[in-house]
């Protein structure tokens, strides 16, 4: 084989390798694009804006995409004090997807999220969501901090009752 076919070769090679990785990506972005819309189903009907996102229960969810997820100043108040729902896109934007999942699998907190239906979810489900949040540019605050049982808590709060006690039997 003489230098120019040698040359061609190689270069035939490249072009080959090139054009399989190109497909490759582009096939990957498109996973990344379907997975972040099936996020984007997931945080709908799981109900993570209507806390998480700024009057998206009191407006009927007509709040618009561009401020989902980016936290809340509402607290939520009960026996266990006052907590905040935190700014996901903040939050995720200072993890990995698997440190997301670990985090979603194991969370425990307090009055009214429902860690224990995150804590089931699927690792597919919860990559899907974090590839959707992460799809969203970072914004807005933290939220704020947790105030402990008989503090006062600033702006507004949902009240929730006291569970009730059981009484003793007779």
């Amino acid at each position: 084989m003489n230098h120019r076919s040698t040359a061609s070769a190689i270069a035939g090679l490249a072009l080959a390798f090139v054009g399989t990785a190109t497909v490759a990506i582009a096939a990957d972005k498109q996973a990344m694009k379907t997975n972040a819309a099936r996020g984007k189903y997931l945080v709908e009907i799981s109900g993570c804006n209507d806390c998480h996102t700024p009057g998206f229960a009191m407006s009927n969810g007509a709040v618009p995409e561009s401020e989902w997820l980016t936290g809340d100043g509402l607290g939520w108040q009960g026996p266990w004090g006052t907590t905040y729902p935190p700014n996901l896109r903040l939050s995720l934007s200072h993890m990995t997807e698997a440190q997301w999942v670990t985090f979603a699998k194991s969370l425990k907190t307090r009055p009214p999220m429902p860690f224990w239906s995150l804590n089931n979810m699927r690792e597919d489900d919860l990559r899907a969501m974090y590839r959707y949040v992460k799809s969203l540019p970072v914004k807005g605050a933290a939220a704020p901090a947790y105030v402990p049982p008989g503090v006062a808590a600033r702006g507004p709060v949902v009240i929730f009752p006291s569970p009730p006690q059981k009484q003793a039997a007779r």
